[in-house]
């Protein structure tokens, strides 16, 4: 069992200046864009680099124009791993997989505000299904999906990129839309985490994280270079000192 699911499974980042712990800002490499062909070897590579979390992005090519993984991959990613297996459910009808991802070892979920008809129901089955709860909302969908269902879970992911496929561009608007969750969420003195997924790289992850992101999803912006460990350090440098 994954202890503190609150938290990354390693100890927290730490001010190099104060020494006081960072404010949770978690990198969490996708693993659409590893080589499937050693994904073992791959989640393991990262897990030495340095991730945080695990993401895992699932479609059904309903929902989204493409087809991915389903519960026997999230199954083989625990065995690889102990860090949190942070699983993103793109498909119609979530209700019917949360429990088999769930007892495949996922520790967060989340789902597409835009599929599920009785949202704070498939929050509450997350939970009873000893997972952590999420919502996601993509680039067009307005927070206030999320006014009435907040309180109830753990985070917030915000797609920053039309979900479908890996390697898009970070729409620009998304900071604005960051700013506006942090807000509601400091408004209502809440611990709710922002994550982010979509375009997040070295180049944009300094203003992703000054907007108020918590977790940055970086699928291509690790696997597609040629070090992890130099990737990842990458990104949580400019996330250090922005």
């Amino acid at each position: 069992m994954i202890q503190n699911l609150n938290f990354s499974g390693r100890p927290m980042p730490v001010n190099l200046e104060t020494g006081d712990p960072e404010a949770m800002k978690y990198i969490a490499p996708s693993i659409l864009s590893a080589d499937f062909a050693v994904l073992g070897r791959e989640i393991q590579a990262i897990e030495a680099a340095g991730a945080n979390w695990i993401h895992v992005d699932v479609m059904d090519g309903h929902f989204v124009p493409n087809i991915t993984m389903g519960p026997m991959v999230v199954e083989a990613v625990r065995r690889t791993t102990q860090l949190p297996i942070d699983v993103h459910l793109m498909i119609e009808n979530p209700d019917l997989y949360i429990p088999a991802f769930a007892r495949a070892g996922a520790t967060h979920i989340s789902v597409q505000a835009e599929t599920c008809v009785h949202l704070n129901r498939t929050i509450s089955l997350i939970r009873q299904s000893g997972a952590q709860p999420g919502v996601a909302v993509n680039p067009a969908t307005s927070l206030h999906v999320l006014e009435w269902s907040l309180e109830f879970v753990n985070f917030i992911l915000i797609m920053s990129v039309n979900p479908g496929f890996g390697g898009q561009a970070f729409i620009p608007n998304s900071l604005e839309k960051i700013r506006a969750l942090r807000d509601m969420i400091r408004k209502r003195g809440l611990e709710v985490s922002i994550e982010v997924d979509g375009g997040v790289n070295v180049e944009t992850i300094a203003d992703i994280s000054s907007a108020g992101a918590d977790i940055f999803v970086a699928g291509s912006a690790v696997f597609n270079t040629p070090d992890y460990r130099k990737a990842i350090a990458a990104l949580r440098s400019r996330i250090q000192n922005h």
